[in-house]
Parts: structure tokens; C-alpha cells; sequence
């Protein structure tokens, strides 16, 4: 049976992610409202993002801004864009 969630990025019955994609609170709070999509278009940004601004994940810094834009994609705030990268919901008609 699939495990839905409403999702807080798209603000929509979605299909849950298997498992906490990460340890702790963080991870169940994700697992609990974040759907298998959202998490998926998350882990796509993430990469063009560490390698548009060639980031070192062995940084702190690289670290903390990376899991500010988590946040912020995944409640559906204004996140940081990786050049070229065009969101679904923006693509013109």
C-alpha cells in the first residue's frame, strides 16, 4: 500500500518516501511532509547547486547553505536557482 503524505512543497496528496531520508528530527519531519517527489526534485537541485557553486561538502558553510535551501525548496520558499535550472511551474505557456 502507498504511503501518502500532504506534501509541503507542492501542497498536495503525494506518495511518501519509504524511509526518513535523513538522521534525527529533521529526517522525520521530512518523512512526515515531504513527498517522494518533492524530496526528488530536492536531490536534483542539491547536486546542480554543489556543482554550479563547486561546493565542498567537507565545509561547514557548504553544509549550513545547503541545508538552508533544503528548507527553504522544501516548504516552498524562495530558494536558490542553479543557472539553466527552470522549475516546472515557471515554464512559460
Amino acid at each position: 500500500l502507498m504511503r501518502t503524505v500532504h506534501c509541503r512543497r507542492y501542497q498536495e496528496e503525494l506518495e511518501g518516501l519509504d524511509r526518513p531520508p535523513l538522521p534525527g528530527a529533521k529526517g522525520q519531519d521530512i518523512y512526515e511532509s515531504v513527498s517522494k517527489k518533492a524530496w526528488g526534485d530536492w536531490q536534483a537541485l542539491q547536486t546542480m547547486l554543489i556543482n554550479e557553486k563547486h561546493l565542498n561538502m567537507m565545509d561547514l558553510d557548504a553544509r549550513k547553505y545547503l541545508s538552508e535551501q533544503m528548507d527553504l525548496f522544501l516548504s516552498g520558499g524562495e530558494h536558490d536557482h542553479a543557472e539553466g535550472y527552470v522549475p516546472p511551474s515557471q515554464t512559460s505557456e
